[in-house]
């Protein structure tokens, strides 16, 4: 039985909504939370399928409060997702997070409730995320893993971490970078230039997104991720209407898997380091420049990088 809350972020997409709210609705949370933003003043169509958006929420027939924290005009992706959380996190102590292309698997929910509740005091763990992006690689037979990577399709935190962390200006960031704290923290000169670069250009308002400053604030502050060692969640918003995911990808539409239960929980607390260069590798492409782009597929033998950011 589920008894966290679920925060629900939507926006213009009736159709990635609905299925995802299908989900939703099958794990009939107690308390739902609804984000969305408003229409754009630029597009006159989009206000009718804001609407359109907002009233599937309407179809909630199960014993459940229902919140909403709904824009009358458009924040953007930066400003609204991350307003909402911490509207979420003002109400409640910890949440299951899903935005409405974030497909579930149905086992995701009892996952995140479980791992909320196990390391609920440990302030080693900064979220939990249902993503899973390493093409059937296992180090062992735990149910999940540790990682660096704050993997934002689907994912479940508290609100002291949130709280006491995030900040969505970036404020701390030349500190970080003048005084080469995130080499410190990640270890790694390479992965530091990467992460620098696209940090320069979130600090300079160059990018409209609300989640590397959340992966950040988990750098900084030495937070481990735990991720499952199969994949709970299917992007389904790739292509025309999406924000950011708007390119053909392999992360799309990625097939998920249920997650067996009891759980079966990792005896040692530290980062699966292999997994995490297998992402590093294969995942993300961020913008940095042409110089540090060349020295890395130098050191990487000459692999691309996928298109995708929102994965993080």
């Amino acid at each position: 039985m589920l008894t966290t809350p679920v925060a629900f972020i939507i926006f213009n997409r009736p159709d990635t909504t609905a299925r995802v709210f299908a989900e939703i609705a099958k794990a009939r949370p107690p308390r739902l939370l609804v984000v969305g933003d408003g229409a754009r003043a630029n597009r006159p169509d989009e206000a009718e399928r804001v609407a359109a958006t907002r009233a599937i929420i309407n179809a909630v027939d199960w014993p459940c409060t229902v919140e909403t924290n709904f824009s009358e005009t458009n924040l953007g992706c930066k400003q609204r997702v991350s307003s909402g959380i911490d509207w979420v996190f003002e109400r409640v102590e910890e949440a299951i997070i899903l935005e409405d292309d974030c497909l579930p698997e149905p086992s995701f929910f009892r996952f995140c409730q479980e791992m909320l509740e196990r390391y609920r005091a440990d302030k080693r763990i900064g979220m939990i995320s249902g993503d899973n992006f390493q093409d059937g690689h296992q180090r062992n037979g735990d149910s999940y893993y540790f990682s660096r990577y704050s993997h934002i399709w689907g994912w479940a935190s508290w609100r002291d971490r949130w709280q006491d962390s995030y900040d969505v200006n970036l404020t701390i960031w030349p500190l970080l970078r003048d005084q080469g704290w995130l080499k410190d923290a990640l270890g790694s000169a390479i992965e530091a230039k990467v992460w620098s670069s696209l940090f320069d250009r979130m600090h300079a308002g160059q990018i409209d997104t609300w989640d590397f400053q959340w992966v950040c604030a988990n750098f900084v502050h030495s937070r481990l991720v735990i991720l499952p060692n199969v994949n709970l969640i299917s992007n389904i918003g790739f292509g025309d209407g999406a924000t950011h995911t708007t390119h053909v990808s392999e992360l799309a539409n990625m097939p998920v898997t249920p997650m067996n239960f009891p759980l079966t929980h990792p005896r040692v607390m530290v980062r699966d380091a292999r997994a995490d260069l297998r992402t590093f590798h294969s995942q993300f492409h961020v913008p940095f420049h042409l110089k540090v782009f060349r020295k890395l597929r130098k050191l990487l033998g000459g692999m691309s990088f996928r298109t995708s950011t929102k994965s993080v």
